[in-house]
């Protein structure tokens, strides 16, 4: 009898990028319902603060930039690991002392996050590739079920927990240590290494039209999801909220998104054109975002549900379109890394200017005018993105 070794069956890796997709947005979303905590107690303006969330968007942008050359060196399993240690050690060490060691780990958090983010997508195409629906929905879901309850929880383990905003951050590094745990296992398969070396190196990314509108659609919805994260809670409290309650609307948000997430990739590969989905959750942004010059909350509760549901689907979206775009694991590696580099210097762009423009003018209707405009971009670029094409083969794709 054949004896089965269960650390290199297929759902032993399931568990491993479930894990991993699990510690890949808490470091941030934890940030900004502690934020008036951390501004008062280290004396951060609004920009500061606003900064604090935009580190990790700007460290994932430059080492965007590195994630694929690193992949190769190391193999792709191994690099993720060590991504992971890294992330470990930045959420150690921002809890460790004053200003300056809070925005060192937390660049270094941003750092182990982006080299998982992008080696993750070839990944998967490679040692899954007749589940990439699946396996991306699974991995955004879970993404987005731990930054939603990041953002839930941490104000009040903060408060009602008595642990402060440090003993809240720290907490994370238990679930970081069992990812890492059950990563260890992927480190011996070396197939991904030697297929990304021998992928075809004719195509550049940078050079064409089709990986820029993919790169800008990334761009796009990462500035709306995270000027979202650092500012709405805070928008939230100056209509009357506590700062557990408005985590919690932040958390209950993000949770709401949890089926879009993981059904709009296994919907979206079954059609040939992507564009309809594009369309279709501008409207339910454009909606959602409207909403929130009401003043009365029941109406911005609905509205966030809306702008929940778009959010969910978005990030799936977006990465499920890196994998359809691309024919090869090179092509794919090389995409997410321009892809989440352009795109997360443009996203790194929401948190701070609008830092900036509410110490100037401390009136939040900014924030909404901010999304309605990233909306219309939105629309535009995820249709140019949804069409039907390949890198490399766009010509040939529009002939056909």
């Amino acid at each position: 009898m054949k004896k089965i070794n269960f650390l290199s069956s297929p759902w032993f890796l399931f568990l491993g990028i479930l894990l991993l997709s699990f510690n890949l947005r808490p470091s941030i979303t934890a940030v900004g319902p502690l934020i008036p905590m951390i501004r008062d107690e280290l004396g951060l303006s609004n920009a500061w603060a606003g900064f604090l969330t935009t580190l990790p968007l700007l460290t994932f942008a430059t080492f965007s930039l590195f994630s694929a050359a690193i992949g190769k060196r190391l193999g792709i399993a191994r690099a993720i690991f060590f991504a992971l240690l890294i992330l470990l050690l930045g959420t150690i060490i921002r809890i460790m002392g004053g200003t300056w060691l809070l925005f060192f780990g937390t660049g270094l958090t941003g750092i182990g996050i982006v080299i998982c983010n992008v080696l993750l997508i070839p990944f998967i195409k490679n040692r899954l590739p007749d589940k990439i629906g699946i396996a991306t929905g699974a991995f955004t879901s879970g993404m987005i079920l731990f930054a939603a309850i990041a953002s839930g929880i941490s104000a009040p383990m903060a408060l009602d927990f008595g642990w402060g905003w440090k003993g809240s951050l720290f907490s994370w590094t238990g679930l970081i240590i069992l990812g890492i745990l059950f990563w260890i296992p992927q480190i011996r398969n070396h197939k991904v290494k030697v297929q990304l070396i021998q992928e075809d190196k004719a195509i550049n990314v940078w050079k064409s039209r089709l990986a820029w509108q993919i790169s800008t659609f990334m761009g796009v919805q990462s500035l709306m999801f995270f000027t979202l994260i650092a500012w709405l809670p805070d928008m939230l409290i100056s209509r009357g909220l506590s700062e557990v309650e408005a985590g919690l609307v932040l958390s209950l948000m993000q949770i709401i998104g949890l089926s879009a997430s993981f059904l709009a990739p296994i919907v979206g590969v079954k059609f040939k054109d992507q564009v309809p989905l594009a369309w279709s959750l501008g409207g339910l942004y454009f909606v959602g975002f409207s909403s929130l010059f009401s003043q009365t909350l029941l109406v911005n509760y609905i509205g966030l549900s809306l702008v929940g549901i778009a959010t969910g689907a978005s990030l799936s979206f977006a990465y499920m379109i890196i994998g359809l775009r691309t024919q090869s694991e090179k092509t794919t590696a090389s995409l997410s890394g321009m892809a989440q580099s352009t795109g997360y210097y443009l996203a790194a762009l929401g948190p701070l200017l609008f830092g900036l423009a509410f110490d100037m003018f401390g009136n939040w209707d900014l924030l909404i005018y901010l999304m309605l405009f990233c909306t219309l971009l939105f629309v535009f670029f995820g249709v140019k993105s949804g069409r039907a094409r390949v890198i490399g083969f766009e010509v040939l794709s529009k002939k056909n």
